[in-house]
């Protein structure tokens, strides 16, 4: 499988490294960055024969770059799932791939238990709710900002309370779980969404809870960052590592 990647932060460096230890499976044939280096182009037209495009960049590397790829007929996989709360993008990013007869992969990143909502919406969910916790420092450069004092904050604050769509808008960089559980299960506008600070949490907390006629859910999650960055979530980076061994394997969970 050729692969190429947008980014080069701390996410795409453990994909890299993942990709690079698989040899003869895994082949990584171009990376797309702000502006073009040496082995690296600005745009998609400029990459080598690639079947799979691995999003690393966030939101604004999702909508630059994951339409011209999917119009092309290269399957896209995405750790952004916040960028679909954008109406216009996701519409644009389906048509792309109806189009080029390609496919968006949309990665499990810093939550688990999708397999289970996605079942469940099969039969009825009639709530879902998503709860995220994190440290006052993992909200600096956030909306938290505006509605708290992280810096003196003595107990758990939340500071945001609405949609999965709300949410995901407002924090591009810390609602990616939101929007994950809302594409899984209820969609973004009936998904509940609430964000804290919490200067007793150790890690991200990740909660869900979900009713329906499969019966009732309750998953929480408390995640570590990753070495190069502690800010990037360890677990989001090896969901897409673990969706490039289920795209090559012959034996793979559905």
């Amino acid at each position: 499988m050729r692969l190429a990647i947008i980014g080069k932060g701390a996410i795409a460096g453990y994909v890299t490294d993942a990709i690079l230890a698989q040899p003869g499976e895994l082949e990584l044939v171009g990376r797309i960055l702000r502006q073009a280096q040496a082995h690296a182009v600005a745009d998609v037209a400029d990459l080598p024969p690639v079947d799979l495009l691995i999003d690393c960049a966030g939101h604004t590397g999702l909508a630059q770059h994951g339409p011209k790829a999917l119009s092309a007929g290269i399957d896209v996989l995405t750790l952004s799932l916040g960028a679909l709360a954008d109406a216009d993008l996701a519409t644009q990013l389906e048509h792309s791939a109806q189009t080029g007869g390609a496919q968006l992969h949309l990665a499990s990143g810093a939550i688990g238990a999708l397999d289970a909502l996605r079942a469940g919406a099969v039969g009825g969910l009639s709530a879902v709710t998503y709860s995220g916790r994190k440290p006052p420092a993992g909200w600096r450069g956030s909306p938290a900002e505006d509605a708290l004092d992280l810096e003196t904050l003595s107990k758990p604050a939340t500071h945001f309370v609405g949609t999965a769509r709300e949410a995901a808008l407002a924090y591009p960089k810390n609602a990616n779980v939101a929007a994950a559980v809302a594409l899984a299960g209820l969609g973004f506008d009936a998904t509940r969404a609430e964000l804290i600070a919490d200067p007793a949490a150790t890690g991200n907390i990740h909660d869900i809870r979900a009713e329906g006629t499969f019966g009732t859910m309750a998953f929480r999650i408390t995640g570590k960052g990753l070495p190069d960055n502690p800010r990037s979530s360890a677990l989001a980076a090896m969901s897409a590592v673990a969706a490039l061994r289920q795209a090559s394997s012959p034996i793979r969970f559905a």
